[in-house]
């Protein structure tokens, strides 16, 4: 077998908070990969840091009373914890507040700059005149120019779906002082993105590079057209500041979005210098420099809503400063608790290290694999489906095989096993399943692996319950064939703890004490254990108890209503501002909303309508304009703020849902009678929701 040299990451949790079970997806599939790899023998090196940049990071420092530097540091020891809590070993984790990372934007900056893929251009923002810096979107609100609806952010509205820039927006204020911004002009620094649009096609679509629905997905980016991407801003930033301005220009910094990936880089770098001159040394440019592409393998496991940063930008500038591009981005989807969106309300905003207080972080590593596929698919955490689950296929199925036949061999042949397999075909089958178990986790079939396991162990339950020990054993002249019968079964629990050691790595490590074995690598699979001594048998997991759950539910909502206490109301704008999904950074974040009754619910009036026409609005390039039939005596008129994400023809036809009752409201191109219903982001992309030919043009949703 070639051992492959592969380096994989995970994205860079942002410094300005705790990590929550929305977090974990990410960094336990990473895990488990990473640990199925290496089982199998590759030489495989997992690097991760704290995304430690930013104007976010730099306001919670201030509201926190210490300098951005202690704020970083204080949340980068309480991230590696709760890593550490959930077994996720890193071969190193480090900070993008590095000279590693300094060193390497500044190089890859310089590169694309002397090839001149950066250029310049005056850009008129909104300025806080009290906090002496400019506002990015998130940190403005203002009524919105479309519908006139207060209270709206300056990048989109939350009641019309406008998208519109944050200096169209009617009577700003900003959301850090509440002052009157003002219109400031200033220098900035751009990426050349468009230059690379034919490189990044060719990439997009190569073989096993991405997902398939991810590909699709950047087509839309590639059909709307590619711009220039601005990766400069202006002082206060805490960030790094961009090298070779005139002197006569006041300070630019990087923008924390082209510094944070190249924090893979200087993760990497970090943990070469620490290995220098030892057995496990580690040659950087083996694995960065570009001619090295197709010797060394490099993988991004990332949320589905950081994709466009990287596998747009972060491939155009490797490849502009002439350094080798990721062999893979593997992208996610989003967790849901109870078949809802995390929520705060609700105690299902779960941090890790509540959940820790609580239950077995290896409980949440098996469910998550259980869940987990190749496709970017999100993933329900039902904490009844949790608990019934893990109780009955780790306590039940696997640990239950150990401990029905471990007593026999200890108590009867001193933990000896048999010197010969009495069932040779029934081990022979499951050694050979172990290679199918290995293709799904390296295909990231996580779930699929999990569920081939599983049969392993029914398969194991079965042959105890027909052959029944308990029974044997009470007769005369049977005792070989209780040994021989405990014997399979606890051969068929090794060859389980070998599978499942990439999810479970402390119960495997437990095991190796009871089984009295060193190794329990997947190659060690194909040797059974004939003659060989065994321990006397320990409990190795404990079943879920509802009240242990109930229990994080209940501290879940204690500590986050504690948390909200403590904030002043004005600046509930500026927290909301500063959450990480409003950084384009979050792979899951919380719905902390109050819950409405059902009276509110039932005043909105949603129908199914069908899309007759879908044009594009001259003079206006963010709306589309439809023509529904709603199941009225006459059509409606609706415009949605949607067309870079739409081509008319694409919804031409379609059912769509449509809100009925919201007032009419005019527009500069017409009367909107509606709202069509979309998810997603409107900065990154939104997806119009769409019903099955099935569904009747008229019917009220409910």
């Amino acid at each position: 077998m070639k051992v492959r040299e592969i380096l994989v990451t995970s994205a860079l949790p942002y410094a300005n908070g705790d990590i929550h079970l929305g977090h974990l997806v990410e960094y336990i599939q990473t895990d488990i990969w990473v640990r199925a790899m290496k089982a199998q023998g590759h030489q495989v090196t997992y690097v991760c840091a704290d995304d430690a940049h930013g104007t976010a990071i730099m306001l919670k420092a201030e509201d926190n009373g210490v300098t951005p530097e202690a704020q970083i540091a204080n949340v980068k020891a309480a991230h590696e914890a709760d890593f550490a809590k959930f077994l996720i070993d890193f071969d190193n984790y480090h900070s993008t507040h590095s000279e590693e990372n300094k060193h390497f934007s500044e190089l890859i900056y310089r590169r694309l700059n002397s090839a001149g893929h950066i250029s310049t251009k005056d850009v008129e923002q909104l300025f806080d005149p009290e906090k002496k810096l400019f506002l990015a979107d998130r940190f403005v609100k203002g009524t919105c120019p479309e519908c006139g609806a207060e209270d709206q952010y300056g990048d989109n509205c939350e009641v019309c779906g406008t998208t519109y820039n944050a200096t169209e927006l009617k009577d700003p204020r900003s959301t850090l002082s509440g002052a009157t911004p003002v219109l400031k002009t200033s220098k900035h620094y751009f990426f050349d993105l468009p230059e690379f649009e034919q490189f990044l096609q060719d990439w997009t679509r190569s073989t096993d590079r991405l997902q398939p629905s991810i590909a699709n997905k950047l087509q839309e980016w590639f059909d709307s057209g590619l711009a220039s991407w601005d990766i400069s801003r202006d002082a206060p930033y805490f960030g790094f500041q961009i090298p070779d301005t005139p002197s006569d220009e006041p300070d630019k910094y990087f923008y924390v979005w082209l510094d944070a990936p190249v924090g893979y880089m200087a993760s990497f770098k970090n943990l070469c210098d620490k290995r220098a001159g030892t057995d496990k040394a580690l040659d950087f440019d083996r694995y960065w420099a570009q001619e090295n592409e197709n010797k060394t393998e490099v993988y991004h496991f990332i949320g589905k809503d950081i994709v466009y940063f990287h596998a747009l930008f972060w491939p155009a500038m490797l490849a502009g400063s002439e350094l080798r591009t990721p062999t893979g981005v593997f992208a996610h989807g989003f967790l849901m608790v109870n078949g809802e969106k995390m929520s705060k309300s609700r105690g299902t905003f779960i941090k890790a290290d509540t959940y820790a207080q609580h239950l077995q972080p290896e409980y949440l590593r098996y469910y998550f694999a259980s869940k987990l596929s190749d496709k970017v698919e999100d993933i329900n955490l039902d904490l009844e489906d949790f608990m019934q689950k893990v109780n009955s296929d780790l306590v039940g199925k696997v640990v239950n095989i150990a401990s029905r036949s471990a007593g026999f061999l200890v108590k009867k042949y001193d933990g000896k096993l048999s010197e010969t397999c009495a069932e040779p075909a029934l081990l022979e089958d499951i050694t050979k399943t172990g290679d199918d178990i290995a293709a799904a986790y390296e295909n990231r079939e996580f779930s699929r692996a999990m569920r081939l396991i599983m049969q392993c162990a029914d398969k194991a339950n079965e042959y105890i319950d027909t052959k029944k020990p308990w029974s044997l054993a009470k007769e005369e002249g049977t005792e070989q064939e209780v040994q021989d019968v405990c014997s399979v079964a606890i051969n068929i629990f090794r060859q389980l703890m070998v599978y499942l050691a990439p999810v479970l790595p402390e119960l495997t490590e437990n095991s190796k004490g009871f089984l009295n074995l060193d190794d329990l690598s997947f190659a060690s699979r194909s040797e059974w254990l004939l003659g060989h001594q065994i321990n006397k048998f320990k409990p190795l997991m404990q079943r879920i108890e509802k009240t242990s759950i109930d229990a994080m539910v209940d501290d879940s909502k204690a500590s986050l209503a504690a948390a909200e206490t403590t904030k002043d109301d004005s600046k509930k704008g500026d927290d909301k501002a500063k959450d990480k999904k409003a950084d384009a950074k979050s792979a899951d974040n919380a719905d902390a909303g109050d819950y409405i009754g059902i009276e509110d619910f039932a005043k909105v009036e949603m129908k199914v309508a069908k899309v007759l026409a879908c044009n594009h609005v001259e003079g206006a390039d963010k709306l589309l304009q439809f023509t529904l039939d709603v199941g009225e005596d006459k059509t409606r008129n609706v415009f949605s703020g949607i067309r870079k994400f739409y081509e008319p023809e694409q919804l031409q036809g379609k059912k769509v849902i449509c809100v009925t009752n919201l007032a009419p409201r005019k527009m500069k191109f017409g009367i909107s009678e509606g709202m069509i219903l979309s998810s997603g982001d409107p900065k990154t992309g939104l997806t119009v929701i769409t019903l099955p030919d099935a569904a009747a043009v008229g019917d009220t949703l409910a």
